[in-house]
């Protein structure tokens, strides 16, 4: 694997450093850091203008086709791109379960009138989406979903309950999996349906979280309805959609999610150095072991982009997780007794607070590690598959 940057690649690395450096300097710089897990509460309203902005400069959707609004950039500058976001401590994007989820499943999957109709607004960042995914009795076994939509004339009706679902109180849209094929189970019979939520047959009630924000949400749906060519893919094969889209969230962000781990790190150092605690040998050596770990899971995420290794987005979420746990764990014990209060009342918790708590989901949310063991050992090496009740 060449992990080398051509002369073109450093020109372009200059070019999005140069707009970045310019942007923040000015009135978003108050938005530096900002938003992201355990923290999309925070300054929805600015960080949706902000999106704007780089949508006017042409920095969203920058992996798309051109064709389709993107900027239709290698995969090595889709590298760079995520790598100087997060470097600058960019705010975190609105935008990104339309931009890095459902533009690209629309893509590879949509109809030129689904297309024409959704991509430019997400380019735009003028509609936002959420994610009907999980449910209370289908979270990491997605395929024993329950909500049920059938068509009634021109339109689908939908009713279930979606749960998890990031986002949903601010979103204009929601794509759906849902069973359209009645008495069918598992993975058959599902069909991906894209929703709007502004509608009078679906409730949203925000679930608020350890960390005191509320970035997920419940979604009731009750003869809620979408119009009958709002299907991606045929009715029934919801599934292989559905399963792509997820290979997509597993796509080039992931390399800026490792920048800002790193700084995460960087910052839990200067924390220990500032009260002493990095004079502890043992926490000396946890934080240097979470650096050499750090560099590898980087290389770890750069060759499961440049190969097709079945197993590769599995085994790279695995080690993100348990990292960003142990990260956490660190955090606290640097911080020592002062870390078990909070900052103010009634619950003002400080960022390594915060990491602490919402990385002990790390392991569980997009697939929890017992799932990704299970597709490791059944797709990749071919073990027995598990016993299913």
């Amino acid at each position: 694997m060449d992990l080398t940057y051509s002369t073109d690649d450093e020109a372009f690395r200059a070019e999005v450093r140069a707009f970045l450096e310019d942007s923040l300097s000015g009135e978003w710089g108050e938005l530096r850091g900002l938003g992201g897990p355990g923290k999309d509460h925070e300054a929805v309203e600015e960080r949706l203008a902000w999106n704007r902005h780089l949508a006017a400069h042409g920095w969203t959707c920058v992996g798309w086709p051109t064709e389709h609004g993107g900027r239709g950039l290698t995969l090595w500058q889709q590298v760079i791109f995520h790598e100087e976001y997060a470097r600058s401590n960019a705010p975190a994007r609105v935008n990104h379960l339309g931009e890095e989820l459902l533009g690209p499943t629309l893509i590879a999957f949509g109809t030129p009138e689904q297309q024409q109709r959704f991509l430019p607004k997400i380019v735009a960042v003028e509609e936002l989406w959420a994610q009907g995914y999980s449910e209370p009795g289908a979270g990491s076994d997605l395929a024993n979903v329950q909500t049920k939509a059938r068509l009634d004339g021109d339109q689908w009706v939908v009713d279930g309950q979606k749960v998890w679902t990031s986002n949903a109180h601010f979103s204009q849209w929601i794509f759906v999996i849902a069973r359209t094929e009645p008495g069918s189970q598992r993975h058959h019979g599902l069909s991906f349906l894209l929703m709007p939520l502004d509608q009078e047959g679906i409730e949203v009630r925000p679930i608020e979280q350890l960390t005191g924000g509320s970035e997920f949400n419940e979604v009731f749906l009750s003869g809620a309805r979408t119009d009958a060519d709002l299907v991606v893919g045929d009715p029934g094969q919801g599934w292989k959609v559905a399963m792509a889209l997820l290979g997509f969230e597993r796509g080039v962000s992931v390399v800026g999610q490792v920048v800002g781990f790193a700084r995460e790190l960087a910052g839990v150092v200067e924390v220990a150095r500032g009260n002493g605690a990095i004079d502890d040998p043992v926490l000396r050596d946890r934080l240097a072991s979470l650096k050499v770990e750090l560099e590898v899971m980087r290389l770890q995420a750069l060759r499961g982009l440049s190969s097709d290794d079945a197993g590769a987005a599995s085994v790279f979420k695995l080690v993100w997780a348990g990292w960003h746990k142990r990260l956490g764990e660190v955090a606290m014990d640097v911080l020592g007794a002062e870390g078990l209060t909070a900052r103010g009342a009634p619950y003002d918790l400080d960022e390594w607070q915060r990491l602490f708590l919402f990385s002990r989901a790390d392991t569980i949310y997009g697939g929890s590690d017992e799932i990704q063991r299970n597709i490791l050992a059944e797709r990749v090496l071919g073990l027995p598959r598990e016993a299913r009740g």
